[in-house]
């Protein structure tokens, strides 16, 4: 089984989740949601704002996938570039962060006892802090989500989810505040039901992040090399 998490290009737009293709929760005001419902194509919606924001902000997406197939992403762009992201009563974002919008694991891609999924969406978030400090950014936040006991109940565990059927939401479409804290964010302004949270980007997370890839090369060559004596060890037996 192979994992991959690749930025999203702007020829790679299908490589999204297909739900995260026709999401616009964060990415259209949703008073023109409501008005225009009948009218509105919401996948093109998704990839004239992920167009947009490729142009002119650069990068704003990874994307993971499993054995060559879409299995989650996450998006991110200044908050300016967010209809939403004033909306909140713990708005506005700070100045000098990049917002969090999305971070979903795809059920269509057969993911349940094939991957470690909290491991996968810390894939995820460790792939947007690493572009993002090569790119001098200070900070990432994010608005959380605390659900409620019948949205707990629907979800299974507490990693980021959505499928292709799934209805936009808070709680289908916003990011787990449990799920935040656990991998480093602090909530900086409280809310019973939407915290903002902030991730400080600085040498530390940049020093870790260099450490961890280096690992992963050195594991990936140690396995290779050890596949190959075994391969060798074989054909010298025979």
């Amino acid at each position: 089984m192979s994992i991959t998490v690749t930025a999203l290009t702007l020829d790679g737009l299908d490589r999204l989740p297909t739900h995260s293709r026709r999401c616009v929760f964060w990415e259209m005001d949703p008073a023109v949601v409501v008005q225009s419902r009948e009218f509105t194509d919401p996948v093109f919606e998704k990839e004239a704002w992920l167009s947009t924001v490729l142009l002119e902000w650069g990068s704003c997406g990874q994307v993971a996938a499993v054995d060559g197939h879409s299995a989650g992403c996450a998006i991110y762009s200044p908050p300016g570039s967010v209809p939403r992201a004033g909306l909140f009563p713990t708005s506005p974002v700070s100045a000098d962060a990049v917002l969090l919008t999305a971070l979903n694991l795809d059920r269509g891609a057969g993911l349940t006892g094939m991957v470690d999924e909290d491991g996968l969406a810390s894939r995820l978030v460790q792939a947007v802090v690493a572009d993002l400090i090569r790119r001098g950014v200070r900070a990432i936040e994010a608005f959380g989500i605390h659900k409620t006991d019948e949205e707990i109940d629907e979800a299974v565990g507490t990693t980021p989810r959505a499928t292709a059927a799934l209805e936009c939401s808070p709680a289908s479409c916003m990011i787990g505040a449990d799920f935040l804290t656990g991998v480093g964010f602090e909530v900086v302004a409280p809310h019973h039901r939407f915290p903002r949270l902030r991730l400080e980007l600085d040498r530390d997370h940049g020093w870790k992040a260099d450490v961890e890839h280096a690992l992963e090369q050195l594991l990936s060559a140690a396995a290779l090399t050890v596949a190959e004596i075994g391969e060798r060890t074989k054909v010298g037996a025979h």
